[in-house]
């Protein structure tokens, strides 16, 4: 039992960086929050966390292994996640001034986004993404030892989701605040702009990157 102490959190201290560091991740619970609600933002965070289950699973059952040593596997994920991203960036660019829900809760009911659609956001931006398959098979082959048990690799994994998830909501939490959508709700369409930038730079930068 000790042991899987010491790897959990041996996995915990290296994925609290991977957490906190900005990439598409934030930037879709950013703008979900500002341009859709603090609802859309959370449920957003859920679909991250779950993909992030996605990639441990394949991970732990090894198929992140022969992803990572297949160029022809590795250019599927990445050119995927590289249309997904610039797709998003143009849709938020050619966005207009966004109404806020919190103004007219009625009014603009039928024009909230849907669950669905809300947590498949957050699931593409995180699955069509190939860094976790390196970043996944890396920490866990160099901090969980090959005889853990696979029940208890995916109870690393949970924890993990749940983190990640913790840390999106926290995030959906603030950038919902009543200070802070009213501070951005004057900026709607500069906020749009910048978001399908960022988005449209990070499918960029996923373009030019090759597998180790």
């Amino acid at each position: 039992m000790h042991q899987y102490v010491v790897e959990l959190a041996s996995l915990m201290a290296i994925f609290a960086f991977a957490i906190v560091s900005p990439g598409a991740d934030l930037a879709m619970v950013m703008r979900q929050a500002m341009v859709h609600g603090r609802r859309e933002a959370i449920i957003t965070s859920f679909g991250i966390g779950t993909s992030l289950m996605f990639h441990v699973t394949y991970t732990i059952l090894g198929l992140g292994l022969i992803i990572s040593q297949s160029i022809y596997l590795f250019n599927i994920v990445k050119w995927l996640g590289v249309a997904y991203l610039i797709y998003i960036g143009i849709k938020a660019l050619r966005a207009g001034k966004m109404e806020l829900p919190e103004v007219s809760e009625n009014a603009v009911a039928h024009k909230r986004q849907s669950a669905l659609k809300s947590f498949t956001l957050g699931f593409a931006a995180n699955a069509l993404n190939p860094k976790p398959v390196f970043f996944f098979l890396s920490i866990f082959s160099t901090v969980v030892h090959a005889h853990t048990p696979v029940m208890i690799k995916f109870g690393y994994g949970i924890v993990m989701a749940s983190c990640l998830i913790a840390w999106f909501v926290g995030v959906s939490l603030f950038m919902t605040t009543p200070r802070m959508r009213s501070a951005f709700a004057s900026a709607s369409q500069w906020i749009d702009r910048t978001s399908g930038v960022v988005f449209i730079a990070l499918g960029i930068k996923l373009a030019t990157e090759k597998a180790a």
